[in-house]
């Protein structure tokens, strides 16, 4: 039985989420074992290739986008009231983005914090030709496999909430499944941590991204983004995440550098999330 998705009354940590998904993923092992799942990717076609669609640029003033579709954040809730029920269509969402120019997807499978399902990977999959990335809490090796065998394309592991040991090991792994791993960080000592790791165990299978969002305070600054840029050895592989809202906001990560940008919140706030792309991408 799944969890009702939460909506917000009190700050939500990422401690807590972290210790649900623990609870939640111990609860989906005694359902499900890495076998089944080895058996359901035997069936399966190899994944799309996100890193190369994202860092292939036309021109020096492109910026991909991956073009996220969420229903809801744990600080603000709905994003729209029509996503409460059951008519939204993460299907629908992908062809809009694909038709505005989205170089890939993300989607939300969280369903406590997020609303999410993990079926709306393989809705995506079917609807569009581009590559899809899996933005959950992942924190144990049986959800590499279950993303994989949901057709997954990528996944995201959090560095604020990984041991380096459990970093590295998972990364290696998404390389065997052939997932691009999208590496997140947001503090500074984070950064330093993983800075040896950037592009192991193969470099055309990890990203590194920079959350503009203090976990702690929920605050965005999109400087964030530039005064670590400076750390990172190779730019071509920065992924830029929260606060992106304007064509202005494209041009200065790209005077810095920076050519990939998560944008979610600010497209799924509006009536037409693949019009607000548009606009973006202008």
């Amino acid at each position: 039985m799944q969890d009702s998705p939460r909506q917000p009354a009190t700050p939500i940590t990422l401690a807590e989420i972290v210790a649900h998904k623990r609870v939640e993923v111990d609860r989906a092992k005694a359902r499900t074992s890495i076998e089944e799942f080895q058996d359901r990717i035997a069936e399966l076609s190899r994944p799309r290739n996100f890193f190369a669609a994202v860092t292939k640029h036309p021109s020096a003033n492109h910026t991909a986008i991956i073009a996220e579709i969420k229903r809801q954040s744990p600080s603000a809730g709905l994003l729209r009231p029509e996503y409460a029920d059951d008519s939204f269509d993460p299907a629908t969402i992908a062809r809009q983005y694909h038709a505005a120019g989205a170089a890939a997807i993300s989607c939300l499978t969280d369903e406590r914090y997020f609303s999410g399902k993990l079926s709306y990977i393989h809705a995506i999959r079917d609807a569009v030709p581009l590559p899809v990335l899996r933005k959950d809490f992942i924190i144990d090796p049986w959800q590499l496999w279950e993303s994989r065998a949901a057709g997954a394309d990528a996944i995201l592991l959090i560095a604020e909430c990984l041991r380096e040991a459990e970093l590295v090991d998972l990364s290696i792994l998404a390389r065997q499944l052939q997932l691009t791993a999208l590496v997140e960080i947001h503090e500074m000592d984070n950064l330093l941590r993983m800075r040896p790791y950037v592009g192991f165990p193969a470099r055309s299978y990890m990203l590194l991204g920079i959350n503009n969002r203090d976990l702690s305070t929920m605050t965005v600054d999109l400087n964030h983004t530039f005064r670590l840029a400076e750390m990172v050895e190779d730019p071509r592989i920065l992924v830029s995440e929260s606060g992106i809202k304007t064509p202005d906001d494209l041009k200065r990560l790209r005077q810095h550098g920076v050519h990939i940008a998560l944008v979610g919140e600010s497209l799924m706030r509006e009536p037409e999330p693949g019009a607000a792309l548009e606009r973006l991408l202008m």
